[in-house]
């Protein structure tokens, strides 16, 4: 196990090379330039994500930039820099703060902020309990679909945002394939970065960047402050919103099986931190007009393109989305990127997570001849990558949060009633 606190690193070979099967791990980090360059790539690997879902449910956009980086140096600290993650937007508030509008944006804040005391809550009881509570809740069959279903969930809109402007999302495409493939040394590490500017730039060519945008553009200022807001606690905002940590289990704990599986690292004594961070997240959130947070998967796709871990790339990527949270300007300049290449950029990003489920599996040698894994998976992934929507009286829940909870109850239940089946029939459980 690591020693190293959440500011210190040790640099990677010469600092400039990952060899073949190396990988840079969290305590670790290239030289501070390279560095620099995988914490803009995670910035610009967040941003499309973590300001649509205020654009969406009417949040201060700057204001959730500014927490979702204060949340990402808060999470490195708690989790002692060993797990690698940057807190961005989480899609599963979206649902209940829609349908909490009619009750004004302080109460919806309040309502981010009781899910993040009770996230808080559930990570303290792991701390507590100790990280074999994840081993038996959330054992490598169901981890592995969890990272999966939330990967390939997300893979519709990234087709939706590629189908906009298909030609300009295709040049994005090409070009992080291509510069991530035979890019030399840094180039090829910033595909993503670099295929994003490549798209970008296309588009401005040939007019793919909405004239509103631009206007906008245009019309912001440099530098202002974020707009903060106060909350207030309504019972039925709370309760609509209070569903969304199922949800933020799984993608944390999701999360730290990812990074346990790419780093090679035994990670699962931290989930109890990860879960507390992301609660103390989202609860400062709340408490100054951010939206709630979570651990991000665009960014493992990031990781697991770069073969970079470091938390130092996450402290870079921390800090610059608390400065440009400063900058109307900035925040308007974000907007100027085109759907498409927002759409060539996440499908690539998306996939690479839904492979990073498979991996888990592969790993833990999972046995997909019985039947039990096999069903209870099957159907899962079918709710998560289709999206099943259901409301459970006034709130809504989506594929992931179905998905999620769907295989979390039925693998010990069906594991239990197949062990029951072949004791009544005299096999051995």
């Amino acid at each position: 196990m690591s020693t190293a606190g959440p500011f210190t690193w040790r640099v990677h070979g010469d600092g400039k090379r990952i060899t073949a099967g190396e990988v840079v791990a969290p305590d670790e980090r290239l030289s501070w330039p390279r560095t620099v360059g995988i914490g803009m790539q995670h910035v610009i690997a967040m941003f499309g994500a973590t300001l649509l879902v205020p654009t969406i449910t009417g949040f201060p956009v700057t204001t959730t930039l500014l927490f979702s980086g204060i949340g990402t140096a808060l999470f490195l600290v708690i989790t002692r820099g060993r797990i690698p993650s940057y807190l961005g937007s989480s899609f599963a508030f979206i649902a209940p703060l829609s349908a909490a509008q009619g009750s004004g944006p302080a109460a919806q804040l309040g309502g981010v902020m009781a899910a993040g005391v009770l996230l808080a809550l559930v990570g303290v009881i792991v701390k507590v309990v100790g990280p074999k509570l994840i081993d038996i809740v959330m054992p490598p069959v169901v981890t592995g679909a969890v990272v999966m279903l939330i990967g390939l969930n997300l893979a519709p809109t990234a087709v939706d945002s590629f189908e906009t402007q298909p030609l300009i999302a295709a040049v994005t495409l090409l070009a992080i394939l291509v510069v991530t493939v035979v890019g030399p040394g840094l180039l090829g590490r910033l595909g993503i970065l670099v295929g994003v500017v490549i798209g970008w730039v296309f588009a401005a060519l040939v007019g793919g960047v909405a004239e509103e945008r631009s206007s906008a553009l245009r019309a912001a200022a440099w530098v202002g402050l974020p707009d903060f807001r106060a909350p207030t606690f309504e019972w039925s905002v709370m309760a609509l919103t209070l569903p969304v940590v199922i949800v933020l289990v799984a993608e944390n704990v999701g999360h730290v099986k990812a990074v346990s599986a790419m780093t090679g690292r035994n990670l699962d004594d931290v989930a109890g931190d990860a879960l507390l961070a992301d609660g103390l997240a989202t609860t400062f959130a709340g408490l100054g007009g951010g939206s709630g947070t979570t651990t991000y998967a665009e960014n493992i796709g990031v990781m697991a393109a770069t073969r970079v871990y470091s938390t130092a790339a996450y402290w870079v990527a921390a800090a610059t989305a608390a400065v440009l949270a400063f900058s109307p300007k900035f925040g308007a300049l974000v907007f100027t990127v085109p759907d498409g290449v927002i759409g060539g950029a996440t499908l690539v990003l998306y996939g690479l997570i839904g492979v990073l489920g498979v991996r888990i599996w592969v790993e833990a040698k999972v046995d997909f001849t019985d039947p039990v894994n096999l069903s209870v998976v099957a159907a899962a992934l079918v709710a998560g990558i289709g999206d099943l929507s259901l409301k459970i009286g006034s709130v809504e829940l989506g594929g992931i949060a179905w998905g999620s909870v769907g295989i979390l109850v039925a693998y010990p239940v069906m594991r239990r009633l197949a062990a029951v089946g072949r004791s009544s029939t005299g096999h051995d459980s």
